[in-house]
């Protein structure tokens, strides 16, 4: 099973690598602010939502999910 905790902080890590916060990337991909830390805390989120988070990052779902540790998404 994934670990939910892992993965709001790799979401959290794409962010700051990308020098974005975290407010924004969740406007933008017209979710609630408190997505993640639900995320984190075991809520779960649909496909839909987790796709549209890992296309904002430009990264691979799998990346997020710790599936890889290799973030570029194929294209």
């Amino acid at each position: 099973m994934y670990d939910s905790y892992e993965i709001a902080k790799r979401i959290k890590n794409r962010v700051k690598q990308q020098k974005n916060s975290l407010g924004e990337m969740l406007s933008e991909c017209g979710l609630g602010i408190n997505t993640i830390s639900e995320l984190s805390k075991g809520k779960q989120i649909s496909y839909a939502n987790f796709a549209k988070i890992a296309d904002y990052l430009d990264c691979s779902v799998d990346y997020l999910l710790g599936r890889t540790d290799r973030p570029e998404v194929n294209k």
